[in-house]
């Protein structure tokens, strides 16, 4: 079954209430991105509820232990989810392939989760399902904070009038609260379904098996291989309360009791010192979807590239449009600053590449050469220069001064996506749907190129792999010393420049990551992500310091100012973000 004309289901993985959960595919990227996807009957849900529920999870979805929503929509009557797929193990395949937990493991699980869960009730939502099938361990196991909760199609958004009636019991069974069977689900009803799922953990005992009808309590610790420490048994014992009133009523409460201090305070999302001030739309009416961005050398100008044929230029102080270039008889899929901002290139789908002067906005000259789609262009430090990366799988190198084609690199397999040059000029990266990144040396290209007529114009350093599907996006930091490569995969790469290793692998977006710019310091780096994000990365630690959220689709484009603080953000939702640092002051 196809859906939307992309998302294809490949099989049920689970069902419940008036849900049913599918894997699926995203048939809209190049490579079919895996997903996950909840289809909810419209017995359970109306068309105002399911658009709340759809926002809240956008909501939790910044959270990195709860999968991010990418995707909401209503098809014949039932309505539709698309999450992130989660690579992993829950906890009930894991406790059923490696045998009961331990107390260590249970410290570590609770560790893990009892932030998510605060996360969850300070956004007034209750799951309301919680047990070990929706735990996942990711895989590979990597450090702290690898447990996700999911399914949220049971979750609960709590109002005033909601804490006064009745609702459907809902959840499973065995590790549903009391109150919950009755209808009357409140925060700490997740709390004592955690209980259980710990002490199902701990004895692989089914539930109702640990609970003795006949004297109203619960014995898991007679079932116990192994004894558990007090401390923990009396954590785990007022986690199962049956009357709410005796139970730890939140998840800070059960994090001061394991003396996990201020734990909570570092998964509420602060205010990011990176703000959105201005967005930018066209006077006569919303942009069409953006695919590339470039500020100026002098930061004072911004070009935008769009699937409208048509180059627009910013005025960055003012915010206002200063012009609008024509030529391109397809989407514009690149633009590039020449070093002296004096020239803009364009490439297009139409397999050009157009100089422009920016000082008269006249085009200098078309660029002929390619007999495929140019997905990116870029300048040579000096500027003589300008590199093309085509879907016909070549690398063109061109002459500016003379608008002549220079040499055709071959070697990739599939489409080219990115190229870039290092700052020295000496080297050329370029990103291809083959899953590669390839490093071709260039020599000191004179701009008559009369001593390449009897030998290559580059030759081919080295051949990066690693990333697990095509490769969609490279920069050179400002040293020269590493490359960060963005792909499909969801993740960037650090590459060390001098030896072709692979430095670390960033993971955090939750789809295909399209662009990456290092700041001019490069300290950091910008990426732009599918999932409608812009994530900043500490270089040195390899840690995300903040994430950029505010567009409604997918963000296709991000420049970075070289003399100001200032981030660009394009999107598929037709507008441009202008992002500035804002100092943060203790008051």
């Amino acid at each position: 079954m196809l859906l939307q004309e992309r998302y294809r289901l490949m099989k049920q993985i689970g069902k419940g209430g008036f849900c049913k959960t599918f894997l699926a595919v995203d048939e809209g990227q190049f490579s079919p991105v895996p997903c996950v996807i909840q289809e909810l009957s419209p017995e359970s849900e109306t068309s105002k509820s399911f658009q709340q529920k759809a926002q809240q999870l956008e909501e939790l979805g910044k959270h990195p232990q709860i999968p991010a929503l990418l995707a909401y929509f209503q098809q014949n009557e039932y309505f539709y989810l698309v999450q992130e797929f989660i690579a992993g193990t829950n906890l009930a395949q894991v406790v059923e392939e490696e045998g009961a937990f331990n107390e260590t493991q249970i410290w570590q699980l609770l560790e893990d989760v009892l932030p998510v869960f605060q996360f969850i009730s300070d956004r007034n939502i209750i799951h309301r399902d919680i047990k070990p099938h929706n735990i996942i361990r990711r895989s590979p196991i990597t450090k702290k904070g690898d447990l996700v909760i999911v399914d949220f199609s049971t979750a609960k958004i709590v109002t005033e009038i909601d804490r006064l009636i009745s609702q459907t019991s809902i959840g499973s069974p065995e590790y549903a609260a009391p109150e919950q069977a009755r209808g009357k689900a409140v925060f700490a009803s997740d709390l004592y379904s955690l209980g259980i799922t710990c002490i199902y953990l701990l004895t692989q005992i089914p539930p109702f098996d640990l609970f003795d009808i006949a004297n109203d309590c619960w014995v898991w610790q007679q079932y116990l291989t192994t004894k558990v420490s007090d401390r923990l048994a009396q954590i785990l014992d007022k986690l199962l309360q049956n009357a709410v009133n005796r139970r730890f009523q939140s998840a800070d409460e059960v994090m001061q009791a394991m003396g996990m201090e201020c734990k909570t305070q570092n998964f509420k999302l602060p205010n990011p010192p990176w703000r959105c001030l201005h967005t930018l739309t066209e006077h006569s009416g919303r942009l069409s979807s953006l695919n590339a961005l470039a500020i100026s050398p002098d930061s004072n100008t911004l070009a935008s590239a769009s699937d409208h044929k048509i180059v627009k230029l910013w005025d960055l102080n003012t915010k206002k449009v200063l012009a609008s270039l024509s030529g391109h008889s397809q989407a514009v899929k690149s633009v590039a600053f020449s070093p002296d901002g004096k020239i803009l290139a364009t490439a297009s789908d139409d397999k050009t590449i157009k100089l422009w002067q920016i000082e008269t906005l006249a085009e200098i000259c078309t660029l002929l050469g390619h007999s495929h789609a140019v997905k990116s262009v870029a300048f040579s430090p000096n500027g003589e220069i300008l590199a093309s990366g085509s879907w016909d799988k070549t690398i063109k190198l061109w002459d500016v001064n003379t608008g002549t084609e220079i040499c055709t690199m071959t070697g990739h397999k599939l489409q080219v996506n990115s190229v870039a040059f290092s700052p020295q000029g000496q080297l050329l990266a370029s990103a291809s749907y083959d899953r590669t990144i390839r490093l071709w040396q260039i020599p000191a290209l004179e701009s008559s190129h009369k001593e390449f007529q009897n030998r290559p114009c580059y030759s081919l350093l080295g051949i990066l792999s690693g990333h697990a599907w095509a490769v969609l996006t490279v920069a050179f930091s400002p040293d020269g010393k590493i490359l960060a490569t963005g792909s499909d995969d969801n993740t960037i790469k650090l590459w060390e420049v001098n030896t072709g290793q692979l430095i670390c692998t960033l993971v955090g977006h939750s789809w295909s990551v399209v662009a990456v710019a290092f700041t001019a310091d490069g300290e950091t780096l910008l990426s732009a992500s599918c999932d409608k994000t812009v994530k900043l990365w500490r270089v040195s630690t390899a840690e995300e310091i903040v994430t950029l959220s505010g567009h409604v689709d997918s963000v296709s484009a991000v420049a970075v100012s070289k003399v100001r603080q200032l981030i660009a953000s394009g999107s598929r939702d037709k507008t441009i973000k202008l992002w500035q640092f804002v100092e943060q002051h203790n008051r």
